[in-house]
């Protein structure tokens, strides 16, 4: 799964020349990024054109009834049954987005049954974008639509396996644009979401263990897991 990620670059013109997100959303440092904040994000307009945005992070389908009891249930979605699910088919089909990061967090269990927590990255330490389902929730005539979005995610690489068996679809730079295109066939999406086999790990410290804290002691180098080899 991914239920915590980061964003730490500190020149928002290293993303915006990265990624086509554009002049009018803001780039700021992040080291927690948790669920139900809004996240930097892209996606496409009517005319199937790249646009950065800001969506909420725990995807609200349109058709749910109260953001609140959804939201922060599905921030992820499984691609291997995402083409089927109620709350994802949807967003699948016609809308897909990049959420931009540099790296994700995922807890191991220890054998003495604390948790150690690991950062994850490409190994060139470069930004990427997570594979990502978008929708707008319109509740009421008098209250703003609600855009919010999932992480997709797939079977962990073998070099993670020992951390979780799960981990966020990290997509290769060139095959972004084929994410976002409404044209893209279904298979060919499947295939993108393949887990990235080589990455960074570090292990870190407790302050990423609290949503709250979004501070650079959340990437404090940790102790490394006793199940390390």
């Amino acid at each position: 799964m991914c239920g915590r990620y980061s964003q730490t670059g500190p020149d928002p013109s290293v993303l915006r020349d990265r990624f086509p997100i554009g002049e009018r959303v803001e780039v700021r440092q992040r080291f927690n990024v948790a669920p139900g904040d809004h996240v930097l994000a892209v996606t496409t307009d009517r005319d199937g054109a790249p646009r950065g945005e800001a969506l909420r992070w725990g995807l609200v389908p349109h058709w749910a009834d109260d953001p609140a009891k959804l939201g922060l249930k599905l921030i992820n979605a499984r691609s291997e049954t995402m083409a089927e699910k109620p709350a994802f088919r949807d967003a699948f089909a016609r809308r897909r987005c990049l959420v931009i990061a540099d790296g994700f967090y995922e807890w191991e269990k220890r054998p003495d049954g604390t948790t150690q927590p690991w950062w994850v990255t490409r190994p060139d330490g470069e930004p990427f974008a997570f594979a990502g389902l978008w929708a707008t929730w319109r509740g009421r005539s008098d209250v703003e639509p609600l855009r919010t979005c999932t992480i997709v995610t797939t079977h962990a690489s073998t070099q993670l396996a020992h951390i979780h068996d799960r981990m966020p679809v990290i997509l290769p730079p060139g095959a972004e644009p084929a994410w976002l295109d409404e044209a893209t066939p279904a298979a060919d999406l499947q295939d993108l979401c393949a887990p990235l086999e080589e990455t960074g790990t570090r292990a870190v410290g407790t302050a990423v263990n609290d949503a709250r804290y979004d501070g650079p002691e959340c990437l404090a180098v940790g102790a490394p897991p006793l199940t390390l080899f």
